[in-house]
């Protein structure tokens, strides 16, 4: 409650300071044609939330984060996450907005997926050697197994793999960030069954400035998240994940994120494959729907629809 009020108190003055300096959308041209509409709406939104997490975290964990004990070190992980991953995400915006380009396009694929698994591997490695995980649970077996150094290349991919899924999910007013917080709830669920009570705090703190998000990028939008806030929530959901042990659930709970990444991978391939025919009317697949006649709501709400059945089923297979 109080990540979504602080979030919302701000958020006005945040989206007016962000058109004052023109920190606007670029809309790839090849895109839906509707979407023309939206250029110059601010972006790098996700600062709205990852900001406000930051701070709310740190402020009602102050004494844990001092002392170093084992909730201060919890929960200064997926911080360090979603610091880092928001600042690389921000430089990417950035260069996009400062090159107001009509393509749309930020750092080189290849420098940011660098940075990404550079990130994602320090990640792994304080889980591995900070935190002392290093299993995984597996419906319907009673302990976790655990798998040893395979954790940390395991971990990295989980978290590098995880950050680009919800940056292909953020191409709709709302859809992102409604399906962000359903994911969250569902962890926050999952971490409560396993008695991790600090996790499932940071998991709501995210959900509530998700949610204060929702606010101002509910269509139409007023706010979008940008790379800075698909790539913070998005490496720190893998790293959740991988802190309640359950991340082989991640494709569960995370369903619509898996859906936009395969609908990417395959148009892509089909596409080389014979020679110029889409499998797809565009990908990812949320513009498949949108082309095929469904509006932009309709779209958003039925991907919610089926990401609260895959939260559901995720919590439900945790229970085995």
């Amino acid at each position: 409650m109080i990540s979504f009020i602080v979030a919302v108190v701000w958020g006005g003055p945040f989206i007016g300071l962000l058109r004052h300096h023109r920190v606007g959308k670029q809309i790839q041209a090849d895109g839906p044609q509707t979407h023309q509409v939206k250029v110059g709406t601010p972006t790098m939104g996700g600062a709205l939330p990852v900001v406000t997490i930051l701070v709310v975290t740190i402020f009602l964990n102050s004494l844990n984060l001092v002392g170093m004990n084992a909730i201060g070190r919890s929960i200064l992980l997926p911080m360090g996450v979603m610091a880092g991953m928001a600042i690389l995400g921000g430089v990417d915006d950035w260069v996009n907005v400062r090159r107001r380009n009509e393509a749309g396009i930020g750092l080189l694929a290849r420098h940011k997926a660098f940075w990404q698994l550079m990130i994602a591997t320090v990640a792994a490695i304080g889980l591995h050697f900070f935190l002392g995980l290093g299993s995984v649970a597996v419906p319907g077996i009673p302990e976790k197994i655990n798998i040893g150094l395979w954790y940390l290349p395991i971990a990295a991919f989980i978290i590098f793999a995880t950050c680009n899924a919800v940056n292909l999910a953020d191409g709709l007013d709302g859809l992102a960030g409604g399906t962000l917080a359903i994911a969250f709830v569902s962890y926050a669920v999952i971490a409560y069954l396993q008695e991790q009570m600090h996790l499932v705090a940071f998991c709501m703190t995210v959900v509530g400035g998700l949610l204060a998000f929702l606010w101002y990028n509910a269509y139409p939008a007023q706010l979008f998240m940008g790379d800075l806030g698909a790539l913070a929530f998005g490496g720190t959901l893998g790293t959740v994940a991988l802190m309640t042990g359950q991340w082989l659930l991640l494709p569960v709970v995370g369903v619509i994120f898996v859906a936009e990444t395969v609908s990417d991978l395959l148009q892509i391939w089909y596409f080389r494959r014979t020679g110029g025919k889409r499998l797809f009317r565009m990908a990812p697949f949320h513009y498949h729907f949108e082309l095929g006649g469904w509006s932009e709501v309709q779209v958003t709400l039925r991907f919610w629809i089926v990401g609260i059945l895959g939260g559901m089923l995720g919590v439900a297979l945790a229970l085995i």
